[in-house]
């Protein structure tokens, strides 16, 4: 598998109240993918998005839409979020007993299959599971918040997923404090697609988009630099 950075901003850190623009302002100004944090309030502490607001936004994204489920359950849903257009949807492996049949339903409904590691789960517990993902997010942070402080400790634990996923096309996502400082610490370790909200939205608007991608340039930059 060929690697190369991805920068997928995440919307929830977007104006809410216009995001059909700051998509399509972000994927202008450089963004590879688009990352959308759904929160149960629940298996998280927070409430944030459903099946019909990326129903909404599927037409406004050209490039990958990104669905990040931190919900328990998970099984009931998966037929909503792939109705609603998600191109990869990942799943925690702390939500349920039975994430093997939650990655077979996720790939049967024709979505890309993502399994989401919380920060105090060893990757080791995904050893058995890579053969039937096509995505391991390693959260950076505690999933929940957006604007967290980066967990460095999670670094060497890329490098462990690095080797355990071998030659598998399996990309490495890391969620979680990403920007210029920590992207080259990800990157060097092995992740392929970097997650980052406020670090892409920080001085911007739909108005004003060219800090985006200045934004995004700086962390693809130093990525890529480290690779």
């Amino acid at each position: 598998m060929t690697r190369a950075i991805r920068i997928a901003p995440s919307i929830l850190s977007a104006d809410f109240a216009n995001f059909g623009a700051e998509i399509r302002a972000i994927e202008d100004q450089g963004a590879d993918w688009v990352h959308v944090d759904v929160m149960d309030g629940h298996f998280v502490p927070n409430l944030t998005f459903g099946p019909q607001l990326c129903k909404a936004i599927r037409p406004h994204i050209r490039t990958v839409m990104d669905v990040h489920l931190m919900i328990a359950p998970v099984d009931p849903y998966i037929a909503a979020f792939a109705d609603a257009g998600a191109d990869y949807l990942s799943a925690h492996l702390e939500a349920g007993p039975h994430v093997h049949r939650t990655l077979q339903a996720i790939r049967a409904a024709g979505c890309k299959a993502g399994l989401a590691l919380n920060p105090g789960t060893p990757v080791e517990a995904a050893a058995p599971l890579l053969d039937l993902v096509d995505l391991v997010c390693v959260m950076t942070v505690n999933p929940g918040f957006g604007g967290q402080s980066f967990i460095a400790t999670q670094v060497a634990q890329v490098a462990k997923l690095r080797a355990l996923i071998g030659d598998r096309p399996v990309l490495i996502e890391i969620d979680g404090g990403v920007t210029p400082d920590t992207a080259p610490l990800v990157a060097a370790a092995g992740a392929d697609v970097l997650v980052a909200g406020s670090a892409v939205f920080k001085g911007g608007s739909v108005a004003n988009p060219a800090p985006y991608g200045a934004n995004i340039r700086a962390i693809r930059a130093a990525a890529e630099a480290a690779t």
